[in-house]
């Protein structure tokens, strides 16, 4: 899910990896160059170059092919038919919005729960977000699926959880649409979530078998929670539907932590993944150093 950009390398940390990636000293240029892959990044990313849509126009201007928006379903209907325009005349590819959001504050919903008036809850978002996704011309959208019940056996939660997205891959699958179930990790940001790993993601997927419910493989949340993960990946995948990049500690940009993204790069070109990775994270540093920072960073590992 989206996060603030958090402040946590020095400023001397912008130059040499802007230099490795061949960016002017004082940056902000131009970079016609397109990235090998569908790096998409989300408003904010570039806040001091305007609103969305000059985000949007700039991203493009650097290379980006893809653009990123949870809270697209939450704009009006005009500023998502503005956004789309934007994104077609600039070839980019649309990324995924949450179809389905959690009350963080109230850990709802429960869709493992005996009283099923949530499941039934959580497949209207569904029925509801098919307009928004064809508006925008996405064909991801994220769900969570929920919190654990702690009075429900989690066998009969992760039943009950299987038949609710097969049920809602029902809904979104005739419309070329696939939900993609995010696992969040539970011991820095989500505690009491239902899903926590790739992994588990993968058995209720498998369980759901429908081409509308896939994983968000969310690697800031899998490092954190799991690790492995290219192996995970690697077992996982004919039921990831999409990934977001994100390092640990901070959840920022790649190169402020620990995941070598460089290989997990290398690793996803040599599978062809041909879709969307969603910068789902925010910039080590503020204002326009931030940002060239944040290039400079996709540079490199988009070179390895």
């Amino acid at each position: 899910m989206t996060v603030s950009r958090r402040t946590v390398l020095a400023a001397g940390a912008v130059a040499p990896l802007a230099a490795s990636a061949g960016l002017a000293q004082g940056g902000g240029g131009s970079n016609a160059a397109r990235f090998s892959l569908g790096y998409a990044p989300h408003e904010g990313s570039f806040a001091s170059r305007g609103g969305l849509l000059e985000q949007i126009a700039y991203a493009a201007d650097q290379g980006f092919t893809a653009w990123e928006d949870n809270e697209a379903r939450s704009r009006p209907v005009a500023e998502q038919e503005r956004m789309a325009k934007a994104l077609q005349q600039r070839g980019m590819a649309m990324g995924v919005f949450v179809a389905s959001m959690p009350k963080w504050s109230q850990s709802r919903p429960l869709l493992g729960a005996n009283d099923g008036a949530e499941r039934e809850a959580f497949l209207a978002d569904v029925r509801s977000a098919i307009d928004v996704a064809k508006r925008l011309n996405a064909n991801r959208m994220t769900v969570v699926t929920g919190f654990m019940d702690p009075k429900v056996p989690v066998e009969i939660q992760t039943a009950r959880v299987i038949d609710v997205m097969r049920r809602a891959g029902d809904i979104v699958a005739p419309h070329g649409i696939a939900m993609v179930m995010e696992p969040l990790n539970t011991r820095t940001n989500h505690p009491g979530v239902y899903m926590q790993s790739i992994a588990q993601g993968y058995a209720v997927a498998r369980g759901a078998n429908s081409p509308g419910v896939k994983i968000l493989a969310d690697l800031y949340h899998e490092q954190i929670q799991s690790g492995n993960l290219i192996p995970v990946m690697d077992a996982c995948w004919s039921e990831i539907g999409y990934i977001q990049f994100g390092d640990n500690p901070g959840r920022n940009e790649p190169g402020t932590g620990e995941i070598h993204y460089a290989n997990i790069v290398r690793w996803l070109r040599q599978r062809r993944y041909p879709g969307v990775i969603g910068m789902e994270h925010g910039n080590s540093i503020k204002g326009r150093a931030g940002e060239d920072r944040l290039i400079a960073a996709y540079r490199a590992i988009d070179a390895q």
